[in-house]
This record gives structure tokens, sequence and C-alpha cells, in this order.
């Protein structure tokens, strides 16, 4: 007869004693348990004592007691808000058959003895206890213990009143930024004089590099959370000084400067986002970050990838207001450029004899001239900018191109001007077309992504990127022009074929705008058919009736191999990154499939830590204890974060596992898209269910291809016919049968 679903057998240890196996009744009050274990050890006062996990992160056991919330006090003794949360949170329904638990002290108890501990004048005992509390604060029982006891003003007056920058400092302030995680209390709380202590340590030459690394991911968290704060950080720490720790030769140092220079721009105004990118531009922080960061002899992580792609991504979007600004036909300032493009073009051959032409004659000459420029609207081009997107963003590239390169601007509109009406490639036309399909190619005008980590090396090897590309890519337009023989009916196929080109040459990810210019001029509009050739053949050859039905036959062997694919990605492994809702988070924790597929092991890491063993992931989910697989919107996390564009990656990278009769939700973001398919393939396999992601079909599709073309190799050039051949019809007699007895004999 099974065990009942509410006992579970657990083992429990005390340092000096000989450990307990018991039958645990999830339906008893936990003092009643802590009671009986403590008898049992003849231990007296069993409120004292607490239950905690022996691995992994150590947790409390804690019991599902809802309080109500409680006012918490403040670094100064005044009442900062009501704790949002319950008390005691319950995670003793986590506990599963064979944990090993731990009697320990007690969470109020630990936090008065580590409360009277980080006040003792002997500097011994403090840095222990500081020590120990960094580390007891990462849970949120011990955490609400510590606060209630005005533990966070002792932290303070440690910081603002303390001298000292080593190692008591270090764990002060590692132990304040854990008792903030949990949200008890809020940042904006904070004191001034705290913050100016904080804002020091970041700006000091001489400190202990772990206090800075500990100060800027203070900062970091405090600059979203408000205004105020946002405007005292940046007047505090200058820009300057954000430089100066990106040039330090500590990884972990300069990944967290880059993290505050980051949570600024994100947080700042279009207008003070511009003002500081252009101070950067200044500096030339782009070509700093593109020689000692991305072609530095250390690998990229993966939080630095992120960054750099946040930062292209906010200076790119410094582009969307001339972007979505329409053209005002009125504006002195507009006009003027758009005449500067008709100078450019034509001021030796017009503006001479321009001036004894009367008022009419001279407007029919401009309108002329706009005309060869590539304006449909050549009486009045302004009409043409008045579409946004792209709007003044084509005219800014236009001008850009005009004026950096004026050789090839003036080689691109009197080339084609001299050409036939209906084989001129229009300039104009051209540029707002392309500069529409370079905004849509880059993002521009999109908030940025929580998790991505696509950025391009060459956006940070030059200054002013966009209109680089432009002015490679417009060229790139009139030679693919003259290549397909276009007219003015084939300017859509000839725009479809450039964004074909400049979407294969990104993709390579080249380091740099020449190799870019290299590469995509390579890429001619001959070997674009070529391509799409090699495609369609590939195409047409696995349409054949024949050919169908080998497909057919040979989908569940192809399946059956990508779902033992799956499972051995599960094994391996795979490194999850905690998001909430305020930033994005430096803690990891890795989930793995043990080798017979019984069970899920998860645990939180290290950064750093890229495979651990799996006797080192403490908490177990048995598969046999599966439910269902959610993933996106229906997962339980991504309903508790805010909705919004900003989230629109994190809900198409979200699953969750549902486990237990309870219904428990193990939650995960997975960190690419390509990690959320093998995932969620690899756990709908464990469920008994149909792998669903796009992933599977292309997998699929690729080992399809391949074994189609290894299947028929040999009837290349052999047409196959749509029908099976007629089966002959029996012959008339059976003597050719050649009888073998006759042969003995």
């Amino acid at each position: 007869m099974p065990p009942p679903k509410d006992v579970v057998k657990i083992a429990i240890q005390m340092v000096g004693a000989i450990p307990q196996l018991i039958e645990l009744q999830q339906t008893k009050p936990l003092a009643s348990v802590l009671k009986d274990v403590c008898d049992a050890w003849s231990l007296p006062n069993a409120e004292r004592y607490a239950l905690q996990y022996a691995d992994g992160r150590q947790t409390y056991i804690t019991e599902s007691v809802r309080c109500p919330p409680r006012r918490l006090p403040g670094p100064t003794g005044t009442v900062l808000a009501s704790s949002p949360v319950p008390f005691s949170l319950q995670n003793r329904g986590e506990i599963k058959n064979g944990s090993i638990l731990r009697l320990t002290t007690s969470p109020d108890q630990e936090a008065e003895r580590l409360y009277s501990g980080i006040q003792s004048n002997n500097s011994d005992v403090k840095t222990d206890s500081l020590k120990k509390l960094a580390s007891l604060s990462q849970d949120v029982t011990f955490a609400q213990e510590f606060i209630n006891r005005n533990g966070l003003k002792q932290i303070f007056y440690i910081v603002e009143e303390g001298n000292d920058t080593g190692e008591m400092l270090a764990h002060t302030l590692k132990a304040f930024m854990e008792l903030m995680e949990h949200d008890f209390v809020s940042w904006e709380t904070l004191s001034a004089a705290f913050i100016k202590k904080i804002v020091s340590y970041v700006n000091m030459n001489v400190v202990d590099a772990s206090v800075q690394q500990l100060s800027l991911s203070i900062l970091e968290n405090m600059v979203p959370t408000s205004r105020l704060l946002f405007e005292l950080v940046r007047k505090e720490v200058t820009l300057d000084r954000l430089l100066t720790h990106l040039q330090v030769t500590n990884a972990q140092l300069q990944l967290k400067a880059m993290a505050l220079l980051i949570a600024l721009l994100l947080a700042a105004t279009d207008a003070e986002r511009r003002d500081m990118m252009d101070y950067l531009r200044e500096k030339n922080i782009r070509q700093f970050i593109h020689k000692n960061i991305i072609h530095s002899s250390e690998p990229l992580g993966d939080e630095m990838a992120h960054y750099l792609y946040v930062l292209q991504s906010v200076s790119l979007n410094l582009c969307e207001r001339r972007m979505r600004t329409s053209m005002d036909p009125y504006s002195q300032e507009q006009r003027e450029l758009l005449q500067s493009l008709r100078q450019t073009a034509f001021e030796s051959e017009s503006e001479a004899s321009a001036s004894n032409f009367s008022t009419e004659r001279r407007r029919s000459l401009c309108a002329k001239e706009f005309r060869k420029l590539g304006f449909m609207n050549n009486s009045n081009p302004a009409e043409d900018l008045r579409r946004a997107p792209p709007g003044l963003l084509a005219l800014d590239n236009m001008v850009y191109f005009s004026r950096h390169t004026p050789n090839a601007y003036s080689r691109f509109v009197l080339e084609n001007s001299s050409r036939e009406d209906k084989h001129e490639c229009p300039f104009a036309r051209s540029s707002i077309q392309l500069t529409l399909i370079l905004c849509e190619i880059l993002h521009v005008g999109e908030p940025c992504s929580e998790t991505a980590q696509a950025f391009y090396p060459m956006f940070f090897g030059q200054d002013h990127f966009f209109e680089e590309l432009f002015c490679i890519c417009i060229q790139l337009v009139n030679k693919t022009w003259k290549e397909m023989r276009a007219t003015q009916e084939d300017f859509d196929k000839v725009l479809q074929v450039v964004r074909e080109q400049i979407t294969r040459t990104l993709s390579l990810k080249p380091t740099s705008l020449e190799l870019f210019k290299t590469r995509v001029n390579a890429l001619n509009y001959s070997e674009i058919l070529k391509l799409r050739q090699t495609e369609r053949l590939h195409q047409e050859e696995t349409l054949a009736v024949p050919v169908l039905e080998l497909r057919e036959r040979l989908k569940p062997e192809l399946l059956e191999l990508i779902r033992q694919q799956r499972l051995l990605h599960l094994c391996e492994g795979t490194l999850f990154r905690k998001i909430s809702s305020r930033r994005r988070q430096d803690k990891l924790w890795y989930c793995r499939l043990s080798p017979n597929h019984k069970v899920l092991h998860y645990g939180d890491v290290e950064e750093g830590v890229h495979s651990p063993p799996i006797e080192s992931l403490p908490e177990k989910i048995p598969v046999a204890d599966m439910k269902m697989l959610l993933v996106g919107k229906e997962c339980p996390h991504t309903k508790e974060k805010s909705s919004g564009k900003q989230n629109k990656d994190v809900l198409e990278l979200a699953f969750s596992i549902v486990y237990d009769v309870e219904e428990y939700c193990l939650n995960f973001i997975a960190p690419t898209r390509y990690e959320f398919c093998l995932w969620t393939d690899g756990l709908n396999v464990l469920l008994g269910k149909e792998m669903t992601s796009e992933r599977t079909q292309t997998d699929l599709d690729v080992l399809l291809s391949m074994e189609l073309k290894l299947r028929l190799l040999d009837l290349e050039n052999i047409s196959i016919p749509d029908t099976p051949p007629p089966i002959p019809k029996p012959p008339s007699n059976l003597n050719f049968c050649y009888d073998f007895r006759h042969a003995e004999q």
C-alpha cells in the first residue's frame, strides 16, 4: 500500500547528535514537529529551534501561517511601509521524500544574536557577524526577523559612521543588498548620508574592488525606483567616473559600471539621454568598447553582451524622434536641407544661368532637378517626406550622404540623370524606402528587450553608425539596380533584393563597416539568384509524390531522433537567470535532468559556473510528479509582472512546470528562444506529449532534407514519375523456372 500523500520520509541532523529518520506529517503543526524532534534529543525550549535545509541555500522551513501585514521600521526608526507579504511564508509543502533537514537556531533567535554581534566593539566578532548576516539574509524569514528588530538602522549606522573600506564594509554592503532584495523596504527611504557614503566609495581611487562592485550595484538598484534618486546618482556619479571604471582590468567591476551606466540611460528622459549619449560619443566610448571589451582576450559574458545590446538599442532609438516626424513644408531649416540636396548635385550646371531666368522659369528648372534627384512629387518634394516613418530621418540620411561622400552622391545622381527615363534609379525614393528598411532591420523605435544579447560588433566601431550604414547601402541600391537592369516598375523588387542582401550580410556579424561593405557588395544579384534557385530546386525536389510518401515514412524515425536529442540536452542542463520586475538580476540557477530521465535537479549557482555536477543541485522534482507544462501568458510568474511592450520578450521565453498534488510551479525564463524550444520540447517528451516548438519543425525539415538527399543520390538527373509503374501481367506458364532437382541428379 503506497504511503499517504501528506507524509514524507526525511532525515534531520544536528551537530554532535545521531540523525533522526522520521515520517513527517504535513498536516501536523510545525511547532509540534519541532517539539517531537527536540524531545528525541532531550532539548528544552523547542520554540528556540527551527528546521533548515541542510543543502543548497539552507532556507528555513516555515509554516503556512498568514499574519497581518507588519509595519516595518526604517533606518531612522520611523515606519517605512506596510509589509506586502505575510510574516511567514509557507515552504514546508516543498519538502520531498529523502530530504535532509538540520535542526538549528530559530530565525528570531539568530536575528537577535546577529543584531547584537554587529554592534560589538570587538572587530573580529563584528566582522564574523556581518559575514553570517550577509549569508542568512538571503532567507526571507530571517530577513523579516532582522528588519523587524530595526536591523537596517544598525547597518546604516555602520556605513555612515564607519571608516573601514575593507572586508567588514564589503560584508555590510552585501548584507544590505540581500535584505533589500526582498522588497520589504523601499529604496526611496534611504537617508541622504547613506547614499553619499555609497557614492563616495564609487568615486574613491583607492578602495577594495568588492566594495566598489557592491556600491555600484546598490546605485544601479536605486536609479529606476524614483526620479529623485536618479537625479541624485546622476549628479554625484559623473559619466567620467563610470568611464574610468570601464577601463579597469577587473571584469566584474567593469560589468557593474556598465550596469549602472545602462540603468542611468534607461531612467533618463529623451533629452537627458541624448545629452548623455552625445557626451559619451565625445569621449569615444564606442571605440573603447570595440577595442577593449568586444575584442579583449577574455570571452564576453552573457551579462555584458546584454548591456552592449541595450547600449546599441538606446543609441539607435535616438533616431526615433526624427523617424516619426513628418517634414514641415513651412520650416525654413527643413526647406534649406532639401534645397542643399539639389544644389550639391546640380550647382555647377544651373546656378550661374538661373540668375538670368524669370521666377517661373527658375521654378520649372528646380522641379526638373528634383525629378532628376528621384522625388516623385518634383514640384513639391516635401510631400515625399510627409510619410512617417521614415519621416525626417530619410532627409537626414540623404543630406549626410551628400555632405560626407559628395563624389559618390554626385556620381549616383548624375549617372542616373543621363540614363533613359525608364531605367534611372530614383535616388530620393530609394533613400526614403531604404531608411525605412534599415529602421525595421535594426529595430529602431522598439523597446529594449530584457533578455536579448544580440548586438552588432561593427556598431561600436563607428560613431555615426546608422548614417554610415546608409551610405554603404544606398550605393548598393544603385549597384543592384544596374545588375538587375531594372525599370521604375521593378522598384519594389530591387528593394526586396537589397533587404535580403543586407539581412544575409548582417547575419554573418561583420566586425567592421568595411568588412560589411566588402561582403554585401560581394553578395551581388547573381549570387542572390543562385541562392534563391538552390532553395527553389530543393523545394521542387521534395514535392514529388513518391518523395512526399518517403518523407512520411521517414518522419517517425527522425522524430524519435529529435526526442532523444531534446532529452540529452535536458541531461546536460542549462543556466537560467532570475529576472524580477525591477531589474535584470545577477542571480543564476541551473537545472538538468538525471541520466535515467526520472528526476529534474535544480539549484542556485554562482557566476562563472557553467556545468555544475548533478550532486551539487539540492532541489529535485520527480518526473512522475509533473502534471503539465505552461508557456507564455499562462505562467504564474508572467502574470505577476506588469504588462507592457518591455515584457513581450519575457513572455516568449517563459515556461513553467506544474508538479505534485498541490500543483506547485517551477518557473523558468529561458536565456534564448533556442533554449526555450529545446526545454519545452524535452518536457513535453517527458510528459508523453507532442513536441510543439517551431524548432522541432525546423530540425525535422533539416534531417528529412539530408536523409532524402542521401537516399536519392543515385537518382540524380533521373526524373521520378508521379505514379508507380504498372505491375506486369503474370506469365502464361512457369516453365522458365529452374528445377534444382534435375541439377542434383
